[in-house]
């Protein structure tokens, strides 16, 4: 359901149409039809509706296409609709043809407003790629039947000719879409709609996850969608599937939450839980691609606000994990009976299962927070750490733990050799001794590789004139 646009931004916006119809510049426009006159009254006018959109967007991003509909008004004489129509071709749900999921109607509202404004001669120069682009990821039927709808025949022949060939073939379409996207990448426009209905969760579900994500990891406010995703997350006819599994994941790990907000969500997550099949694996399963995804850190203060919802008397792998991770993150995972821990509930589940993988991600965090922080004066505590890396190497057994670790560590030995470059220093020597030997023995590097990174480079001499 679309959620329509506050008073207060309503108001905002009523005013400010007001305010460019009485205005000297559009007058100078209507009197002149010169294309600089508009121009005038653009750069007088669109920061501010751009300054309000941006404070929806940042607060209230739902209200985004309520919004765009506002300002298709012939009030704003077509101002900041070439950028808006961007955003809403931006929004569309691909698959993996780069070819839209589903129609893109609020596209098509805003083309048709452009396309029936009476300044369109001079909006069209400000648009043309966007169309291109939204034919493009269109379908073929879908643009014809837009098109048809214009009854001006040389506003008709204006968008026939932004059909353009080359996208019809995916690799073009993916090429154009990365260097449109280029133009768009610090604009906040990000919107989705909630679903209601069983058929609208298989619908919009794929768009509200990115949409979440999204705001997540730009650490936006969010405050003002904790109605809509309890309203979502407590809807009965939604527990039970895995959108609704994932959706409130990302709303327990990542929205703050009141006293009475968590505790309604922790009736919901055990209801769910008790019910629905296979729920444990499940949730190992969307842990782990929250770990792989690089712009999220899983760490302690997440894993804590989980453990907390989850009731761990419950008989599962999930009440395992997390009173595991209750002990690393308690204890340390350098305490030789946290690393006994680990190792006796890493052995009791297959080595390549989501919740082990869940686990070494858990331990290698620590190890890049660990390495992120180190400067090079303190190389001695990385000779030290190398103790503890190889203690969780012989437990895991994971060529890709190993293969992820050696590139931190040798991200590291790099900032050290730029900063000890006195091959007769101590500190040099210290540091070769140590890479030569342990390094050889995490197989991280062999003899002769040891050998080329230690190898002084002689600068090339330049020719004499």
């Amino acid at each position: 359901m679309k959620i329509e646009l506050a008073k207060e931004y309503k108001e905002q916006l009523d005013a400010l149409a007001e305010e460019i119809q009485a205005s000297d510049e559009l007058q100078t426009y209507l009197d002149t039809e010169e294309e600089d006159d508009y121009n005038a009254m653009k750069e007088q006018y669109e920061p501010r509706i751009a300054m309000l959109y941006e404070k929806v967007a940042e607060s209230d991003p739902l209200q985004l296409v309520s919004f765009e509909e506002e300002i298709m008004r012939g009030e704003f004489e077509g101002l900041y609709l070439p950028k808006a129509l961007g955003f809403s071709v931006l929004r569309g749900e691909g698959n993996e043809r780069d070819k839209y999921q589903h129609p893109q109607e609020h596209f098509k509202n805003m083309l048709l407003a452009v396309c029936n404004s009476a300044n369109f001669d001079i909006l069209k120069k400000r648009m043309g790629q966007t169309i291109q682009m939204g034919f493009a990821y269109s379908s073929d039927i879908w643009v014809t039947n837009l098109i048809s709808e214009i009854t001006n025949k040389r506003v008709r022949y204006y968008l026939q000719g932004h059909r353009l060939d080359r996208y019809r073939d995916p690799r073009s379409r993916k090429v154009g879409l990365f260097r449109y996207k280029k133009q768009f990448v610090n604009e906040n426009y990000q919107s989705a709609q909630f679903p209601e209905t069983m058929s609208e969760l298989k619908v919009h579900f794929r768009a509200v996850k990115s949409f979440l994500m999204y705001r997540v990891k730009s650490r936006f406010p969010n405050a003002n969608l904790v109605p809509h995703m309890k309203s979502f997350i407590t809807n009965k006819i939604f527990q039970g599937t895995e959108e609704h599994l994932q959706l409130t994941g990302l709303y327990a790990f990542f929205f703050e939450l009141n006293e009475a907000d968590t505790t309604e969500l922790k009736k919901v997550i055990d209801k769910v839980r008790s019910e629905m099949p296979e729920f444990d694996d499940k949730w190992m399963d969307f842990v782990l691609e929250l770990h792989n995804n690089p712009a999220f850190d899983l760490n302690p203060e997440a894993d804590q606000r989980i453990a907390n919802l989850f009731d761990l008397t419950y008989n599962d792998s999930i009440s395992e994990f997390y009173k595991l991770t209750n002990i690393i993150h308690a204890d340390g995972y350098t305490n030789p009976e946290v690393q006994e821990a680990i190792k006796n509930f890493y052995n009791g589940h297959e080595g390549l299962s989501a919740i082990n993988e869940c686990v070494r991600k858990t331990i290698f965090s620590y190890f890049r927070r660990f390495m992120e922080n180190l400067e090079e004066s303190q190389y001695p505590a990385f000779m030290e750490m190398c103790k503890t890396f190889k203690v969780y190497m012989g437990i895991f057994l994971n060529q890709k733990f190993n293969q992820r670790l050696k590139e931190l560590c040798m991200v590291y030995v790099k900032k050290l050799l730029k900063v000890y470059t006195d091959k007769r220093g101590r500190d040099y020597q210290d540091i070769k001794k140590f890479i030569a030997v342990t390094f050889l023995d995490f197989k991280f590097l062999k003899s002769k590789e040891i050998v080329e990174l230690f190898k002084t480079r002689r600068k090339r001499r330049t020719k004499e004139a």
